[in-house]
Formats: structure tokens, sequence, C-alpha cells
């Protein structure tokens, strides 16, 4: 997969701020590949960038559009394919990280085709997976999980990857979705693997290693969450992490999209991911806790932090708001 930057950001008609979640991604974790944004009449977010046009965007070097929505479904609609169109004419590769394919809509795969560019897929895996083994393998993991989806896993994690690499020790980071992909440049979509396979993709993404190399693991959905816990559970098999991090984020009454599901608590989310975790890695532990608290001050955030910490006895951190070192010396 070869990803050509500079990118262009496209938002198309998004209100939301979650559903701007893949360019968001790019936005704030790899800044030197990201131009500009573009984004349809209807669209009421922004990740910050400079605002450019298709062709104002060509000029300062774009290679590629990525399609920034990550909306319900992961469906392209039909208010975008113009812009998706004139993108290709003025020579952009279009980057998405969407269920639906580019390829299967035929004006796409048309003028793609005509114009010898990429349609890159994100969130469909070319590669041959098996089914997980569940035999141990070397090395050490980390693997996010959260109340619900859109908490935090991805921050989280790559976070813990860059204070484990400032502190020496060798780490990697591994991508289990779309954004995490588009941020690292590879992985494997989870939430598209068949359901047979995804605990054995999660094994491929973290082979046996060097006994200090560190994988930490990027989390998916919640197995809280009626719709995304399969793969989240898949993932916490296939991963057999030696350490959890669970993620939290403030002011959320009931699982994302879901009116009538309960909101779980932190407790029965941990005592319900250290449960199942424990059938690959009976040794599994909790090195920690974070939390997006970007709903309150800094002040209120802080003293939330502390109450969890002292509540639970490990470490709770928001790595938007001070980072997660603390983590580090729960993970031996």
């Amino acid at each position: 997969m070869t990803l050509k930057a500079p990118y262009l950001l496209f938002l198309g008609d998004a209100q939301d701020n979650l559903s701007i979640k893949m360019a968001r991604s790019a936005a704030d974790w790899c800044p030197q590949l990201c131009l500009g944004e573009m984004a349809l009449p209807a669209c009421t977010v922004s990740t910050g960038l400079p605002a450019l046009t298709i062709t104002e965007a060509k000029q300062q070097g774009a290679k590629s559009l990525v399609l920034g929505l990550a909306n319900s479904g992961g469906f392209i609609a039909p208010a975008w394919i113009p812009s998706i169109l004139a993108a290709l004419d003025a020579g952009l590769d279009i980057i998405s990280g969407l269920h639906d394919k580019l390829a299967d809509i035929p004006a796409i795969a048309e003028k793609a085709s005509e114009k010898g560019l990429q349609l890159i897929e994100l969130r469909h895996p070319k590669v041959k997976l098996h089914t997980g083994k569940g035999v141990k393998r070397s090395g050490k993991r980390v693997l996010t999980v959260g109340t619900d989806c859109s908490v935090g896993k991805m921050y989280t994690t790559l976070s813990l990857t860059n204070a484990m690499k400032h502190a020496g020790r060798d780490a990697t980071f591994r991508a289990t979705g779309q954004c995490g992909i588009l941020v690292s440049g590879a992985g494997i979509a989870l939430d598209c693997v068949i359901a047979d396979f995804i605990s054995g993709a999660a094994e491929s993404l973290s082979p046996d290693a060097d006994a200090q190399h560190w994988d930490i693991i990027e989390g998916q959905g919640s197995l809280s969450h009626p719709a995304f816990a399969g793969v989240s559970l898949g993932l916490l098999h296939g991963s057999q992490p030696d350490y959890l991090v669970v993620c939290h984020a403030l002011g959320r009454t009931h699982m994302r999209g879901l009116p009538q599901q309960p909101f779980p608590s932190l407790q029965e989310t941990i005592e319900l991911n250290m449960i199942n975790a424990r059938l690959t890695n009976p040794g599994v532990k909790l090195a920690g806790i974070s939390v997006n608290t970007s709903a309150v001050s800094v002040e209120e955030g802080e003293a939330i932090r502390n109450t969890i910490a002292a509540e639970f006895g490990v470490p709770c951190v928001d790595p938007m708001r001070g980072g997660v070192d603390a983590l580090l010396a729960n993970l031996e």
C-alpha cells in the first residue's frame, strides 16, 4: 500500500466532529503530510487546517484526496462524488477508509483507470488471513479497550507508543482501524475482516517478537456496544495482551448511536475486559485508565482523573492533557 502525500482532507457535508475522525486523526498525528482541508457548503466542522480548493491544493503539491469522514455505516454519499471526480481530474489519488468501495462506483472507477490513479481502500485488507490459535507469543503487548467507541483508544495508543520510544523502549504502534492505518501507513482494519478471522488477524498484527519489544495495539469498539462487541472480542483474544488500558470519555449517557443502550461503568468495563482477556493470557494486568476530559475544564479534568486513580489504584491519564507517562511505570 503506497499512500502518496501531501494530502488534501475532504470533510464532505459533515456536521459532527466525531464524523470527521479520519481527517482529524491525520491533522493531529501527521500534520506534516496534510496541506489543508476542503468541504461542501453544508459542512459545519473543521480540522483547523487551511481551506483549499482542489486546484489550490494541486498547485501546492497535493498527491492525494483523503475522504476524512467516518459516518455511521461507512457509506459514500452521492453528494461527495463530484468532488472525488474533480480530484481525479486534477491528478490526485483517492484514499478512503469507508466501508463502501470507491471501485464499486462506476464513474469513479472509470475515471481512476482513465487517469492511471490509485483508489486506496484502507478498510479492506488484501492479505491472506487465518483463524486465531491462541498460542503464546514472545514479546510484550498492550491493548487499549473502551467503555464505548470513539473514546480515545487510538489517541491513547499513539501517545503511549511515542512515550515508550521517548523513554528508550522498543515499541511499535499496531493499527487496527482506518484512521490508525492512515497515520502509520500499515495495519489491518479489523471491522472489515470476516468474523472467523478477526482473532487471527490480530495475531498476525503482533507476531512473535524480541522479549523486550512492545506492541502497542489500537483498540476497536467496546465489549458493551451491541453493534461492535464482536470485533472488540476478537481483537481482545487475538492481541493476547499482557496489559490493558481502559479508555473512557466524559459526558456519555448512552452508547454512541444507541439511545436505548445504557452506558457501562468503568468498573463493569474493567471486569468484562479482564475476564475475556484471560482466555488467551491468564496473566493480563490493568495498566491504567485513559480519560478524554475535553468536556470539562482542565482543572475539573485533573480532579476527575485523581478520583479515578484513587478508586482503581492505577494511573489515570488524559493523553491530550498531560500525556501518558504515568502509565509507563506499570508496564514492566
